[in-house]
């Protein structure tokens, strides 16, 4: 088993321009998992850079509105929300909202920064 308690993990800046924070991945959970599980936050008024990865995606929004452009098709998503992102999809999201726009995204495979590649 591994717990991962929200208040004991700490937020990274990501290369798109979110925060982060890592739940599970293969690196920190014992039980030989494939894929991985992380909130994000964006900040009002703030978008992710333009990027795509080898994995597929799930995002599941917690709270806020923001857009979801994959492959070049809008889609406003609010907090129940969720979208499927297939491998090596072009995408961003924006906060639309005066508050932060938070989600879970879970990658399978596991995401490793040397599948993901910035586009701008």
């Amino acid at each position: 088993m591994s717990l991962r308690k929200n208040s004991e993990i700490n937020y990274i800046e990501g290369n798109e321009g979110t925060k982060i924070k890592q739940y599970f991945h293969p690196h920190n959970t014992l039980n030989g998992i494939n894929y991985s599980l992380a909130q994000f936050t964006l900040e009002p008024g703030k978008k992710s850079k333009l990027h795509k990865i080898k994995s597929s995606e799930i995002y599941y929004i917690l709270e806020g509105t923001g857009n979801i452009m994959i492959e070049g098709e809008k889609h406003v998503l609010q907090k129940d929300d969720s979208v499927y992102v297939p491998p090596n999809a072009k995408q961003f999201i924006e906060n639309l909202g005066t508050e932060n726009l938070r989600f879970l995204c879970i990658v399978e495979p596991a995401w490793k920064s040397d599948d993901e590649m910035l586009l701008e």
